[in-house]
C-alpha cells in the first residue's frame, strides 16, 4: 500500500512526545499498526502480540518486558516501545506501569489494542493518571482527495481542527464515489484497493475471520450458532433502534443475551450504539437508543449482502442515513467533545442525529436527495423552533452539488462537506 497518511497522524505525533503511556484503541483494519509505525524512530523496540511466539512468551513471563527494556541502550531521548494487540497479555499493564513509575522520561510506551473486552473482563490496570487513550476509525472525508468547490469548509457542521503540518504534509487516499463508501465502506485497506473482486473477498474474510472467529476467542461464546444469527440481524438492523425483545424471539436467545451480544460488539469496537436525545423536557421522547456498525463494508459482509454499488439502489435512505452517522460519530470522537444522539417522539416526529456541543444543539438530517426542498426540514423547524434557544442552526446532508440556505438557520450541505 502507497504511504497514505492519516488525518490523526499529526495529533498523536504531538501528543506521543508528552511524558504518558498512549493506548490506541479501533477495530481491526483501521490502520492503528500502520499510523504507529510511520511515526516510530528506527530503534524502537517493537512487540507483536498477534504472533502466537511472542505471545506465550509474555503469558508465561510478562516480567521479561522489564528485563527487555531495560537492556534498551540509554540515550538522551526517551527509548519508543511499542505493543500491538495489547490486551492478548493483561498483565504486562503493571510490568509497564513499574518501568513508567520508576522514570517518567526513559520510555514513551504506545500500546495498540483492538479489543477492550479481555481487559474489562480481567479488572486490568489500564494507568490512570499515567495514560492518553486514543481511537482509531476508519477513514473520514478529510482523508480523501476531493476537488476543491466554490464554497468552503465554513458550511461543515462539525469542523475539525486542522493544524499547518497536516495541510501540507497529508496524503490523502484516492477520491470514491459516494456509492462507492455506502457498499464497501472506509476501511484504509479497502479505499486503497482498485480491485472491486478484492475487496469484496476481503471484506467477506474479515466477516468469517474476525467477526467470527476472534470474537469468539475474546469472549468464549457458549452458543456460536445463537450469536452468528445474531451477529447478522444486528447487521441488517444497523442504523435502527434496538428491539431487544424482538431480536430475542427471532433469535431464539434471551434479551439479556442480546444485550450483552450488543456489549460485546461495542467492546471489540464493532459498533456503537447512538442514545436518545435527552435534552428535551417533552416526555413523548422514544428512549431506544439506534446501534450502528463501525463500517458499511463490514456492515454489508456481516449482514450477508451482494456487496456491489447496485445493492444501494434497494433503500438508498437507509444506506446513506448509516454512513452519515458513522461519519458523525468518527468526526465527534476525533474532536474530542460533545455527544451525538437521535430524536424521535411517539407522534412520530423523527430526526435522524442531534449533535450536542458546546451548549449547542444542531439538529442534522441525512436525505438521499440531490433537491433539498423546506419540506424536508419540517422537523427541523420545529426542533429549532422549540428549543428555546439551543438550536440556532440546523443541516441536511444530502446530494446536492453545492450548499444551499433553505431558510435562515437551516442549511443543505453536500455529503462531501460532512
Amino acid at each position: 500500500m502507497l504511504p497514505y497518511n492519516r488525518w490523526y497522524e499529526a495529533r498523536l505525533r504531538r501528543f506521543i512526545a508528552k511524558p504518558f503511556v498512549h493506548i490506541v484503541f479501533g477495530a481491526r483494519q483501521t490502520g492503528k499498526s500502520t499510523l504507529i509505525k510511520q511515526i516510530l524512530p528506527p530503534d524502537a523496540l517493537v512487540i507483536n502480540l498477534a504472533e502466537p511466539q511472542e505471545r506465550m512468551k509474555y503469558l508465561g513471563d510478562p516480567q521479561e518486558l522489564i528485563r527487555n527494556c531495560r537492556a534498551l541502550k540509554k540515550t538522551s531521548e526517551p527509548r519508543y516501545v511499542f505493543i500491538d494487540e495489547v490486551q492478548m497479555v493483561p498483565d504486562l499493564f503493571n510490568a509497564i506501569q513499574s518501568l513508567y513509575d520508576a522514570d517518567k522520561t526513559a520510555f514513551r510506551f504506545i500500546l495498540c489494542g483492538s479489543s477492550a473486552r479481555r481487559l474489562k473482563a480481567t479488572g486490568t490496570n489500564l494507568l490512570p493518571g499515567r495514560s492518553i487513550l486514543h481511537r482509531l476509525y476508519p477513514l473520514i472525508n478529510e482523508e480523501y482527495d476531493r476537488e476543491a468547490g466554490p464554497f468552503g469548509e465554513e458550511f461543515s457542521p462539525l469542523l475539525l481542527e486542522h493544524s499547518s503540518e497536516q495541510a501540507v504534509s497529508l496524503q490523502r487516499f484516492p477520491k470514491r464515489g459516494l456509492e462507492d463508501r455506502l457498499a464497501f465502506g472506509d476501511l484504509p485497506g479497502i479505499a486503497a484497493l482498485d480491485d472491486m473482486e478484492a475487496r469484496r473477498e476481503v471484506l467477506k474474510s474479515y466477516a468469517a475471520i474476525h467477526l467470527e472467529g476472534e470474537i469468539r476467542r475474546e469472549s468464549s461464546l457458549r452458543d456460536l450458532p445463537a450469536f452468528l444469527r445474531f451477529l447478522k440481524l444486528a447487521a441488517v438492523n444497523s442504523g435502527s433502534m434496538v428491539n431487544l425483545l424482538g431480536l430475542s424471539k427471532e433469535v431464539g436467545i434471551s434479551a439479556p443475551t442480546v444485550r450483552a451480544y450488543y456489549q460485546l460488539l461495542e467492546d471489540m469496537f464493532i459498533g456503537f450504539t447512538v442514545p436518545s436525545f435527552s435534552g428535551s423536557e417533552q416526555k413523548s421522547l422514544v428512549s431506544a437508543g439506534r446501534f450502528y456498525f463501525f463500517d458499511m463494508g463490514v456492515r454489508n459482509a456481516a449482514a450477508g449482502i451482494r456487496i456491489d454499488e447496485s445493492i444501494i439502489s434497494l433503500d438508498p435512505g437507509h444506506f446513506f442515513e448509516q454512513w452519515v452517522g458513522m461519519e458523525l460519530f468518527r468526526k465527534l470522537s476525533y474532536a474530542g467533545e460533545g455527544r451525538l444522539s437521535h430524536y424521535r417522539t411517539r407522534g412520530g416526529a423523527e430526526i435522524d442525529f442531534i449533535l450536542e456541543r458546546d451548549e449547542e444543539w444542531i439538529p442534522i438530517e441525512a436525505k438521499w436527495t440531490q433537491s433539498p426542498s423546506l419540506k424536508d426540514a419540517r422537523h427541523l423547524r420545529t426542533f429549532i423552533d422549540d428549543s428555546k434557544g439551543r438550536a440556532r442552526r440546523a443541516y441536511i446532508v444530502c446530494r446536492c452539488s453545492r450548499p444551499q440556505q433553505l431558510d435562515e438557520h437551516i442549511t443543505a450541505i453536500p455529503w462531501q462537506l460532512l
